[in-house]
This record gives C-alpha cells, sequence and structure tokens, in this order.
C-alpha cells in the first residue's frame, strides 16, 4: 500500500507541474527533463529493485545518451554540487603535457661499486640528445663504461667535470624532457618511469629554459675546490653566466686566495726573489704535491690491501726455451698475415692451461667465510697490463678451448683496448688465475702478491741466453726463463704448486707434447 500511495504522489505531482506551466505561458523557465521510462517501470516492480537512489539514476541515464548529458549539464549546473560533476566530466579536454626537468643519476655500474671518475663528456650544456645517445663516459675500479641517455630532451645543466669522483646515485645532469620546452611546475612530483628525482623550476623570461646558476663544469668544479656555493656568485658572463674570474675574484674577497697581478704572471720566469736569487718557477719545483689515486689505481689499493691479509709462499723455477724460440721462429717466418706478430706469452698461456687441467687446485677460489674451495670450470687466464692509467688484469676466457693463434688475437684485442682505456667489465671480471709478464720490461724476477680471491699468480721473467752444463760437463748457451709462482698457502702447500711447475715446464720445453693435447 506505501508503494502504491508513493506512486499515486508521484503522478499528482507532475500533472501539477503541467499545468502550473500551462497557465504561466511561454516565458516559464523549462523544467529539468523528466526521468528515463526505465525509472516509470521500475516504480512497479518489486521492492527489491529500489536500491537504485536518484542521482545514481541520473547519472546513468546520461550515460546513455551523450547529447542529453551535454544538455543536461548546461541547465543543470546552476542547480547543485552533485549535477555540476556530470557536466565538468563532459566537457574536460586533455591538456597539453608540460615538459619535465629530469635528473639523470649514476647508476650502479657493477657489483660492489660505490663511485666512478668521470673522465669525459659527450654533450654540452644546450644540446639536443636522442633516447640511447652517449652522454659521458666514467672509469669504476673495474672498467671504463659509457653513460646513455634514457630519454630523448635538451641537456639543461651539467653537475660534473672531467677528473670528478661521482657516488653512485648522485645526479650527474638534467634534462628537458617533453614535447614543449617550457617546464611545468607541477614537475616537481618525480615520474616513476622516468627518473629517481625531478626538480620543480620556473620557466624564464625567455620562455624555453629554466632559471638556474649558469656556468661550466670545469667553473663548477673550480668553485668547488675552495668550498664556495656557485650560486651565491654573480656572473659577469652573457646572461649572468659564473666566468672564472668571478670564481676567483669571489675567492680573493672571501680571503682565500691572493690576488696576483697581470705583470707577474707575465714575467714569473724573470722576478728574482731577493733574499733567495731563484725564480718563481724554481721555487714551484721544490714544491710538494698530492695526487689523488683513481681507477685502476684505486683498485689495486683495494686489491693488494687485501693481499697483503693472506699468507703467501713463491716458488721459483727456471725453464729451458730453446725448443720454443725454435718454434716461434718457424711460426713467425710461415706467417703471412701482417695484422698478428706471434710471441712466446701465447704458448706459455696454452700450455699453463693444460698443467691446470691436471692441477685444477691452482686454477680456483678461496670462500673464506665458509672454508670452501671453488674449482673454477674455465680457464680464464689474467694478463697483468701496465697502461698510461694504471695496472689492470683482463682474462682471456676459457683457454681450454682456444687454439694459440685464437689466444694470440685475444691478446692483441685486450692490449689494444687496455691502452685505450676501453676495457669492459666482462673483460677484467672471471679471472681464475693470473700471469705478470714483467719479462716484458726487463726483469728477471718477482715476487707477485695475489689477484683475489685467485689462489695464484705466476711472474714470468725475460727470456735470456745463459752459459750452462750438459751431462758431459760441456758449457752450451740456452735460452732460460725464471718463472716465480706465488701461492695462497691456505688452500695449496710446496709440494703441489712443485708438481704443477714440472708439469707446465715439461710442456714448455717440448712445445711438440701440446698436440697430443690439443682438441
Amino acid at each position: 500500500m506505501a508503494w502504491a500511495r508513493l506512486a499515486s504522489r508521484c503522478r499528482l505531482r507532475r500533472a501539477a507541474a503541467a499545468a502550473s506551466a500551462v497557465g504561466r505561458g511561454p516565458r516559464a523557465p523549462p523544467a529539468p527533463p523528466p526521468l528515463p521510462q526505465a525509472g516509470h517501470a521500475a516504480l512497479a516492480e518489486p521492492p527489491l529493485r529500489r536500491v537504485l537512489r536518484l542521482p545514481q539514476l541520473h547519472s546513468a541515464a546520461a550515460a546513455s545518451s551523450a547529447p542529453h548529458a551535454r544538455l543536461r549539464g548546461d541547465r543543470w549546473q546552476r542547480l547543485g554540487p552533485a549535477r555540476r560533476w556530470l557536466a565538468s566530466d563532459a566537457s574536460a579536454a586533455p591538456a597539453g603535457e608540460a615538459a619535465e626537468l629530469v635528473e639523470v643519476p649514476l647508476a650502479q655500474t657493477g657489483e660492489g661499486i660505490a663511485e666512478c671518475e668521470l673522465l669525459r663528456w659527450f654533450v654540452a650544456e644546450g644540446d639536443q640528445v636522442d633516447e640511447f645517445q652517449p652522454l659521458c663516459e666514467v672509469q669504476s675500479d673495474k672498467a671504463t663504461i659509457e653513460i646513455t641517455s634514457r630519454f630523448k630532451g635538451k641537456v639543461h645543466q651539467i653537475h660534473f667535470g672531467p677528473g670528478d669522483i661521482v657516488k653512485v646515485g648522485e645526479t650527474l645532469l638534467k634534462m628537458i624532457v617533453g614535447d614543449s620546452q617550457i617546464v611545468s611546475p607541477d614537475s616537481i612530483f618525480p615520474s616513476a618511469d622516468k627518473s629517481l628525482g625531478v626538480e620543480s623550476a620556473v620557466p624564464s623570461s625567455e620562455g624555453n629554459v629554466p632559471s638556474g646558476t649558469l656556468s661550466t663544469p670545469a667553473v663548477r668544479h673550480l668553485a668547488k675546490q675552495y668550498g664556495l656555493n656557485i650560486n651565491e656568485i654573480v656572473g659577469t658572463g652573457k646572461d649572468g653566466r659564473v666566468l672564472k674570474e668571478d670564481v676567483l675574484n669571489y675567492a680573493v674577497n672571501k680571503g682565500l686566495c691572493e690576488e696576483q697581478s697581470s705583470s707577474l704572471e707575465e714575467n714569473i720566469g724573470q722576478v728574482e726573489l731577493p733574499e733567495e736569487k731563484k725564480s718563481l718557477s724554481d721555487m714551484h719545483l721544490y714544491e710538494d704535491k698530492k695526487i689523488l689515486l683513481r681507477g685502476y689505481q684505486r683498485a689495486m689499493v683495494k686489491s693488494m690491501s687485501l693481499a697483503a691479509k693472506v699468507p703467501h709462499f713463491h716458488y721459483l723455477e727456471e725453464i729451458n726455451c730453446d725448443s720454443l724460440v725454435q718454434l716461434k721462429t718457424r711460426f713467425q717466418n710461415e706467417n703471412k698475415d701482417n695484422t698478428i706478430k706471434h710471441t712466446f706469452l701465447p704458448f706459455l698461456i696454452k700450455s699453463l692451461s693444460m698443467a691446470l687441467s691436471k692441477y685444477p687446485m691452482l686454477n680456483s677460489s678461496f670462500i673464506e667465510e665458509t672454508n670452501e674451495v671453488v674449482l673454477k670450470g674455465s680457464h680464464n687466464i689474467g694478463i697483468a697490463m701496465a697502461t698510461a692509467h694504471g695496472l689492470v688484469v683482463p682474462n682471456i676466457k676459457k683457454v681450454q678451448s682456444l687454439s694459440i693463434l685464437e689466444i694470440t688475437k685475444e691478446l692483441v684485442r685486450l692490449h689494444e683496448m687496455a691502452s685505450h682505456n676501453r676495457l669492459s667489465t666482462a673483460d677484467i671480471e672471471g679471472g681464475t688465475i693470473t700471469l705478470s709478464n714483467i719479462g716484458a720490461i726487463g726483469g728477471k724476477f718477482g715476487s707477485p702478491l695475489l689477484n683475489l680471491p685467485e689462489v695464484a699468480i705466476i711472474a714470468l721473467g725475460r727470456i735470456q741466453k745463459l752459459p750452462r752444463f750438459d751431462d758431459d760437463e760441456n758449457v752450451y748457451s740456452s735460452s732460460i726463463i725464471n718463472v716465480t709462482v706465488g701461492a695462497d698457502h691456505r688452500v695449496v702447500d710446496g709440494a703441489m704448486v712443485a708438481r704443477f711447475c714440472n708439469e707446465w715446464k715439461g710442456l714448455v720445453e717440448k712445445p711438440e707434447l701440446l698436440l697430443l693435447h690439443m682438441r
């Protein structure tokens, strides 16, 4: 009965509203649009159908007809907030996407790498950068790496200069990413798929670059050396750019350095000091200098500090290389490839690999925490190379599967990459034993330290002609090389190293035996 009375009241109200509209004439404002027919049918259904409230019913009806929704929206916008939402939603237009100021940090370049040295930049401030374009080159303790761009945009600001040490996670540079060159203030919020952090910026008066202190990485590095905040320095260059002179003048005003006259700089080599009667240039020759160790030198500090804690022992042996010298000479005479030069080292590497197959304990690594020895399946023999950038030890992978010619070519490649500081992490990591060819420089003996976690390292002296006695005590000349094996006494003992050296010595002195083990 209650539902019947409710339906009757609704019909009476509609009839009264229609009569009132007829009485007022055509100037009366239009009534709200009637409910859809589905609403009338719902009133006559059982009570279980009455759970849909009136505002939801209006929304559902509006969604069923787009033109009707716009008309209702124009009218409902004056009637209440519940209907204003529908009008706003229907009339919203997608806004143009503003550019973002994106920070490009130094990512993790390898396991255990906490910082890198910045070697050089491939881009400058204001350059347009494409996706995957190289940005800069950095050097870690293990390798030289190129940092590429993840985005397409414009370089806004470079934070570090060549020679600076950058920690993992620090911002290398900032880029303007997006179709527009105007950075929206809303870009202060980080983008989950673009950067680790985004800095807010306000468009400049030109409307194309964000505001900030303009300066080159070298000038910022100079300010950092004096401990100055470059944002506090007033620039005298174009567009307020901070120049080197601005930094020096600011440092003089702060009392951090003394001002030098131009005449003194021009005649610095001829100015006589009144007491010592020496020129200023001569005085600089006796000054102490501090040099920061970087790159491979920093890696050597770490590795040798660890190696000094390991109990070493050294075993010295000499090997007759007469047959090896003759074999190498024949190979070189028959060589028709001008890009390949045969040396003794590939023969020594291949024979070493064959000896390791019989004594795998010397091709292992030691896990001190668990007292376990890992016998390595691959013979990744490292070759210590002295370069202008420091000592580096790349390794030849899986020597047991390579021919002597393939080892020769890989040696040439690694030496070329090392001399140009282009070795990759894969070239350096994964070594199982190391050869140090000190004889290439001129030494006879060496006492090498372990390249942890390896358990053995071998130093090779130079091959030299020495007098020796035969079985009849006759003197003859022989080509002799001295080898010194350094080993981890926690893993191997002297007897094992002696037997290993005898095996290796036999293969070097009779290189034809290599053919018996070739695959």
